[in-house]
């Protein structure tokens, strides 16, 4: 139990003007070695912790201080972890799901933002942040004609710094293009890395699709539009190489989904996986599983995946929160792939199912997928 929230009850803390002090000569939640305290101020009748760590408990009550609008519930977390949650408030019959009130930390993403909570260790990477000498590439939007789809669909396309139509460049494919730039400064970490050297000038296709979930769910139509259709659009007006060593495909949850059975339905043509928190829901007995109808045309694919791996790429980095109920899948994954002869890296977080994650880790993934001539040389 955190020795401040003692200090408060010895001391009485009864007193208004005695809580007003303690709240702001601290930062919250408190941190205490391996132990981490929420605290919430209000008159209400109850206080839930609400978050999103695989294993333990989604829900957890706050204790109040007797004789207080002071409420605080202590976990143990270990270092180097960084969660995102949210504070039930109830109040009679009325329950609010809200953000820490004390707390200035946020992590935002498609449905809005949560509070965020980094333990002792955890920094944000430095190489996520804008730097000054780093010359920023640009967006390009093209539109690519599918007969897939039956629609004319935009595709956005970073052009690096000192982009050149006298050279080839490698080609990255990004499954949620919009998000990633949104919520997990792609395009800041690529002028960044480009600019250190640690990987070369790329362009990178930024894809999006407006039936997510049915079409990144392992759909034949994607692979098929990415391959035969976003692929040779972008050939007829980019300097792209042709060399598949240069040809990746980069996304996270169902778009990790989406990229690898991509790769697997054309093999050779994408030497190069990024892949993070996949949604690689199997079933070890026929094709029940417990995740949902969503997930039935995914399960599908990863037991035909599983049975029959082939060699879809040469090179794969695959990454995962070890507070997601996806650690498992994504854990097995790893030695069959290993077994069918691709060359695999795999990097576990003290983190969750979420933007934030993914933007961490981008260098490692990006610069050992396509290593620039700083790790050419030294490395």
């Amino acid at each position: 139990m955190a020795r401040a929230i003692q200090r408060l009850l010895r001391q009485s803390v009864r007193d208004r003007k005695r809580i007003d002090a303690f709240l702001e000569r601290h930062d919250f939640p408190l941190q205490e070695g391996a132990q981490t305290t929420f605290v919430f101020r209000g008159e209400v009748d109850e206080v839930r912790l609400q978050h999103w760590v695989y294993g333990l408990a989604s829900s957890r009550s706050f204790e109040r201080v007797e004789g207080t609008d002071l409420w605080y519930l202590t976990l143990e977390l270990p270092p180097c972890s960084r969660i995102e949650y949210k504070l039930e408030v109830v109040e009679g019959e009325e329950r609010r799901w809200i953000r820490d009130p004390l707390n200035p930390h946020l992590a935002r993403d498609p449905f809005g933002a949560n509070s965020v909570c980094a333990t002792p260790g955890y920094e944000t990477p430095e190489w996520t942040r804008p730097d000054p000498e780093a010359r920023p590439g640009r967006i390009e939007r093209f539109e690519v004609s599918s007969k897939v789809f039956r629609e004319t669909r935009p595709v956005d396309v970073y052009l690096p710094a000192r982009f050149s139509e006298a050279r080839p460049y490698p080609l990255l494919v990004v499954h949620d293009g919009t998000d990633y730039q949104r919520y997990a400064d792609l395009r800041t970490v690529l002028d960044n890395l480009i600019y250190r050297l640690e990987i070369p000038p790329l362009l990178v296709a930024l894809t999006d699709s407006p039936r997510r979930l049915q079409e990144y769910g392992a759909d034949r139509r994607h692979a098929r539009f990415v391959a035969e259709e976003l692929v040779p659009r972008l050939e007829r007006v980019l300097p792209i190489d042709d060399d598949p060593a240069s040809r990746g495909l980069m996304g996270a949850s169902f778009g990790a989904v989406a990229s690898l059975s991509t790769a697997w339905r054309y093999p050779g043509r994408f030497d190069r996986l990024l892949l993070q928190s996949g949604s690689f829901a199997f079933s070890d007995f026929g094709e029940l599983h417990e995740r949902g109808a969503t997930f039935d045309p995914v399960v599908r694919f990863m037991n035909a995946f599983r049975r029959r791996p082939g060699r879809p790429t040469e090179r794969l980095f695959l990454s995962c929160g070890i507070y997601e109920p996806l650690i498992y899948e994504n854990r097995s994954l790893v030695p069959q792939l290993q077994a069918a002869g691709m060359t695999v890296r795999f990097e576990e977080a003290r983190d969750g199912h979420n933007w934030l994650n993914w933007r961490d880790r981008l260098r490692a993934g990006l610069s050992w997928l396509f290593p620039g001539p700083l790790w050419m040389v030294y490395e």
